[in-house]
């Protein structure tokens, strides 16, 4: 606890962000918020920070008042499963350009007569003259000059991340540093290299981590230098403290978060929430299941925190150490669609802007809806932070009319009991009751 100063624990989801203050006297308070509301604030911890200090729009953020800042954010974590992170091109040794998309040649199901690959991160592969052996000896000297066209090309048509991965550079990394050089020098913002990134061996595991850092930093790197301008934190790191969780379960300065780290940071402080919680009511062995706005996580710990090295998300390998978390595209804003004659749930989210239909703010259709209609979901016990003003409740009537026109597209005018029974081999009494 800093002394005589509020300290901030936030959780920003997909969805919602969660914004926990200690006052100076120790007192706690929650605020809850939409992770995007653009017509009411750029960034929603930032916000409920100054809601907690009953700073008013317009006016500065009392930076003086501020201790400690720690954040879990799933803003990598989204931008992996909706693939939204940035244009990445692949610089790797000449000869390996589908290294990375080979892999290890896995086949997890051995049946399958209809192989699909993996999507990859990076749109572009521009191979490099230059080889080094295992022991150091230079088979083929690096030719910049050779690519130094390509790597060009790549920046004047928008492209502003590359990773680099050479083979052996994990041990003798200087031709890697060498094209960094190059590619920083031609303007690119974002240069992951993996001798910085994983300098472990195995060219695979080692190129997947470091595209996927260069994917997902800049979207991070944003973020964060945005946070911290609204907090007033300066160039030199002066003012409050600002952490972040990474997929390990620790915590890490704002200026060393990366992207290869930052996978599970927001589902990584779930975890560590669940176990300390479970220990205070004296369980040593508890179950997870955390599903959010945009993915759902499942999690278990058998007396100890389980981590795992190489771990798979989304369809993408990464090799740095995180929380075992299993993490799925579904979540309450997955949106529901009606295509091929059948009824689909995500993996595409409604987000917090515009949201499910009951978020007032014209969003489709999302599993949060279809729980509102059933009833699981109601209004009286959800946070009124909805409307122009964020006090109004979830939408109900706006989720009926919209459940309504979906069936009356789907039924092709008929009513639903009618599909129910045309639908049900058993009697419709019986039916209604399975």
């Amino acid at each position: 606890m800093t002394e005589g100063k509020w300290d901030f624990w936030i959780d920003r989801g997909g969805t919602f962000t969660d914004v926990i203050g200690r006052a100076p006297d120790g007192g706690l308070f929650a605020r809850k918020l939409l992770s995007e509301n653009p017509e009411a604030y750029a960034d929603a911890g930032i916000q409920g920070i100054r809601d907690h200090l009953g700073v008013k729009k317009g006016e500065a953020m009392p930076s003086h008042l501020i201790g400690d800042v720690k954040m879990g954010t799933t803003v990598a974590t989204n931008a992996l499963l909706e693939r939204k992170g940035d244009r990445v091109a692949l610089v790797i040794t000449k000869g390996f350009r589908d290294a990375l998309k080979i892999a290890y040649q896995a086949r997890p199901d051995i049946f399958a007569k209809e192989i699909i690959l993996p999507e990859q991160l990076y749109e572009r592969v521009i191979e490099v003259p230059e080889r080094r052996r295992v022991d150091g000896t230079v088979e083929t000297e690096l030719d910049l000059d050779a690519v130094k066209g390509e790597i060009e090309a790549a920046k004047a048509d928008g492209i502003d991340a590359v990773a680099i991965v050479f083979m052996h550079a994990w041990k003798y990394p200087e031709h890697e540093k060498a094209a960094a050089s190059l590619c920083r020098d031609s303007g690119f913002s974002q240069v992951s290299v993996s001798h910085e990134t994983s300098p472990l061996i195995k060219l695979v595991g080692r190129g997947d981590t470091t595209v996927v850092d260069a994917y997902l930093s800049p979207i991070l790197s944003r973020y964060v230098s945005r946070v911290a301008a609204e907090l007033g934190v300066n160039e030199n790191g002066e003012g409050p403290g600002l952490k972040f969780m990474m997929s390990s379960g620790g915590l890490t300065a704002a200026d060393k978060f990366q992207g290869k780290d930052a996978i599970l940071s927001g589902p990584a402080g779930g975890v560590v929430g669940m176990v300390e919680t479970a220990r205070l009511a004296g369980f040593d062995k508890v179950i997870g299941f955390d599903m959010g706005g945009t993915s759902t996580d499942v999690a278990h710990c058998d007396g100890d925190y389980e981590r795992a090295f190489d771990t798979e998300v989304a369809g993408v390998r990464i090799r740095a150490p995180m929380m075992r978390i299993h993490t799925v595209a579904a979540g309450g804003g997955s949106i529901l669609h009606y295509e091929d004659n059948r009824l689909k749930a995500g993996p595409d989210s409604a987000g917090a802007n515009p949201g499910p239909a009951c978020y007032r703010r014209g969003g489709p259709l999302a599993v949060t809806d279809a729980n509102v209609m059933l009833g699981k979901l109601q209004p009286d016990f959800f946070p009124a932070i909805f409307g122009p003003e964020q006090n109004e409740p979830l939408d109900v009537d706006a989720v009926r009319a919209r459940f309504t026109e979906l069936a009356n597209e789907i039924g092709d005018g008929r009513p639903a009991e009618a599909w129910r029974k045309a639908s049900s081999p058993l009697p419709w009494k019986t039916w209604r009751t399975r």
